[in-house]
């Protein structure tokens, strides 16, 4: 028998949202295979079980937000009476999200005494089981000893009253949800373990709900999920920390180009991945911060921490739900070719929920490329605590006046973008920041990038 808690996911971390079970009570469970997701103000992820075994009890519902090292479920155990209790609950009370410092309503997954007689010397897991599947005690027969309801009468009395999948269980957060909004559970397709209506199968029907005569009917409210609050929540945050100062570069990209077009074809070939211009940027960025690192630095207490390694952290959009800063620790170390690799690596992660918390720790300077979508000019947020963030822009053919080998000057067709910088004006001048943004450009237009791969 195992219980599986609540996951430390970070040191600063002190809660998580459970969005998803992958198992439901009663299935086969092996060690290693995902059994649930979690979300914090870090990441979202995918946790493995622990343990081989039978899921025997799930004890937090979907979209229910508890304390670190709250059980969620038991794996194994062959009566009630070798289950574990709780060693915590989630709090009814109001809880903090560690960075955004937001407070907001916890749903209490305290135990509700089971409707109905003799409900006395139901064990925890029991009372709690009865609580989840809507069931009175008595519309349960007892099978243990002196008539004493096990966990295995609630499940069997749940599967035999369940009219379908989706009504078998509802947690106490759908199901205030559910009240609250006036909707029939049987007017929503559950998408959860076994047709299970989750929490966000209710906020979805709840937006596409006419709100009253007065909203336009062609409106579409959609509920922020937890991960597009909380980025908003960094984004104002940081607006109201930083002194946002935005700089930008035209950047003459035709030696990258060249060496785009000499072994783009085999890269992807090889790699199964075009070859953008994304890594040749972040490589010219890491050699400039070399000899600029102010901008490789936070600010603390009427200080400036500058920090002796780059941690590069890639801003990742997640479709419409909001976005994350996967990181690559030592950046300076890669070739173009092996950051290349790495960047994309951790964008597959991040979009299929498999990034740690270590994937996402220590960043000290970050760049969001929209540059694929063809913007001209993107000025964005700084990512707190650092104190720089570089933006790479659309990179376009265009004539551009060169130096030719007398000396004289003519018209050319390069490869031309924008580079956006947004620095905190605490931080450094707008002189620093500048020949910053020099030195990258100096980087990208003169270097022989052959020897990167």
């Amino acid at each position: 028998m195992a219980d599986v808690t609540m996951p430390q996911l970070g040191e600063t971390v002190a809660d998580g949202t459970v969005t998803k079970w992958f198992k439901a009570v009663g299935d086969l469970v092996v060690r290693g295979e995902p059994l649930f997701e979690v979300s914090t103000d870090k990441v979202d992820t995918e946790i493995p079980a622990q343990a081989d075994g039978i899921l025997s009890a799930i004890l937090v519902g979907e979209g229910m937000t508890v304390d670190v090292g709250t059980v969620l479920a038991v794996i194994g155990g062959e009566t009630n009476a070798s289950v574990s209790t709780p060693t915590k609950t989630a709090s009814p009370t109001t809880t903090t999200s560690s960075d955004a410092g937001v407070s907001t309503p916890a749903p209490s997954t305290a135990t509700t005494p089971s409707r109905g007689s003799g409900d006395a010397k139901l064990s925890p897991v029991v009372r709690r089981l009865l609580e989840e599947h809507d069931l009175n005690v008595d519309d349960v027969t007892g099978t243990g000893p002196n008539g004493r309801i096990t966990r295995e009468d609630v499940l069997a009395a749940a599967t035999s009253q369940r009219t379908s999948p989706a009504r078998s269980s509802l947690s106490p957060v759908v199901r205030r949800l559910l009240n609250e909004s006036g909707l029939d559970e049987r007017s929503i397709r559950g998408t959860g373990p076994d047709g299970r209506i989750t929490r966000r199968d209710v906020e979805l029907a709840i937006s596409a709900t006419p709100r009253s005569s007065a909203t336009d009917q062609s409106d579409e409210v959609i509920p922020f999920t937890k991960i597009r609050r909380l980025t908003a929540e960094h984004m104002v945050r940081s607006k109201a920390t930083s002194a946002h100062t935005l700089m930008v570069r035209e950047i003459d990209y035709e030696h990258v180009e060249i060496v785009r077009r000499r072994v783009g074809g085999a890269f992807k070939e090889t790699n199964g991945f075009s070859l953008t211009y994304l890594p040749f940027i972040a490589v010219a960025a890491l050699e400039a911060l070399a000899a600029f690192p102010h901008l490789n630095s936070s600010v603390g207490d009427n200080e400036l921490i500058v920090h002796r390694t780059v941690n590069l952290g890639i801003a990742v959009d997640l479709d419409t739900d909001g976005l994350v800063v996967p990181v690559v620790h030592h950046a300076s170390d890669y070739t173009v070719g092996a950051l290349a690799h790495k960047i994309r690596d951790l964008a597959t992660r991040a979009r299929t929920k498999k990034l740690t918390v270590d994937d996402m720790a220590g960043g000290t300077f970050t760049i969001t490329n929209p540059g694929p979508f063809g913007t001209l000019l993107t000025g964005a947020v700084i990512n707190q605590p650092q104190v720089a963030i570089l933006s790479t822009d659309g990179v376009t053919r265009k004539p551009v006046v060169v130096t030719t080998a007398d000396g004289g000057e003519s018209i050319a067709i390069h490869s031309v973008g924008l580079l956006a910088l947004t620095f905190d004006h605490r931080a450094v001048d707008g002189a620093y920041a500048a020949r910053y943004l020099q030195r990258v450009a100096e980087i990208l237009a003169t270097r022989d990038w052959g020897g990167e791969f």
